[in-house]
């Protein structure tokens, strides 16, 4: 089994936003004219073999890119394959705090992700604490980014040293830090280590553009803290997983890395 920690499926208003033009320089894809069907995804996920994605709404200031309503109803269309995470308006805590929990309870989502490059805010700002309440109350992982920023946003509010902050704060909250923290991965692997409950997903990123210190860290003593992800459509499955035999992970800690960890994080 395999399960991709972080992926979307998309909708125009997500695919066709101005701010990712920078990562297509990267990926060279063209701009999408049609919406994306859910049979698309599904696809991609066959030819990579991953049987399970988590699908993220994402929720920005004053522009919902893909809504939490929308991720439901792609969920519903392959409820065996798509799990939903759900995002919120943090600049609204009462709002965000019962969205949180209708997205638990009413929708059937396993996680929230909100993005500080998004807010251009550090994880550490007042605003996302009733989240992290939220979270810790409905017993949920927190899902964010680390790392620098494709789009051509400030990234230093991706420095995964404030996630420490946050996991002092708030020691039962697992927090899911996905994009491997580059170019702090070794703070990203610091703070997984120091914390209990803190986790890295290595979704934007190919295997063969893993850190060498993100390699030895899933080898050794973080075997049971790395989760894999495509960030999908960006990355496709199949090509997010070339190469990774190359690694000599070992049975134990590849299986645990490709889906155990993931399962046992959100309780799949």
């Amino acid at each position: 089994m395999i399960i991709d920690a972080w992926a979307q499926h998309p909708t125009l208003r997500h695919t066709q936003d101005p701010m990712f033009d920078s990562l297509r320089r990267w990926t060279k894809a063209s701009i999408p004219t049609e919406q994306l069907p859910v049979s698309a995804t599904l696809a991609m996920m066959d030819q990579g073999g991953v049987s399970k994605s988590l699908i993220s709404a994402w929720v920005a200031p004053r522009n919902v890119m893909i809504s939490n309503e929308e991720v439901a109803g792609f969920v519903a269309q392959a409820p065996d394959r798509l799990i939903g995470v759900g995002s919120v308006d943090i600049s609204k805590p009462m709002n965000a705090v019962r969205e949180i929990r209708r997205c638990i309870n009413e929708l059937g989502f396993k996680a929230i992700r909100v993005l500080p490059w998004l807010w251009e805010l550090p994880p550490t700002d007042r605003r996302f604490y009733p989240v992290y309440t939220a979270c810790c109350e409905l017993g949920i992982p927190f899902c964010t980014q680390i790392g620098h920023t494709g789009p051509l946003m400030p990234s230093e509010v991706g420095r995964p040293i404030y996630i420490d902050q946050v996991a002092l704060d708030f020691p039962e909250l697992k927090i899911v830090a996905g994009h491997i923290g580059y170019p702090w991965t070794d703070e990203a692997i610091a703070v997984a280590t120091k914390h209990e409950n803190v986790f890295i997903d290595t979704s934007a990123y190919t295997v063969n553009r893993y850190p060498a210190q993100l390699i030895e860290f899933m080898r050794g003593h973080g075997r049971s803290k790395v989760l894999f992800g495509t960030n999908y459509p960006m990355i496709m499955p199949a090509k997010a997983l070339d190469g990774l035999d190359k690694l000599a992970l070992g049975e134990p800690v590849e299986t645990a890395f490709l889906a155990g960890n993931a399962q046992r994080v959100f309780g799949i």
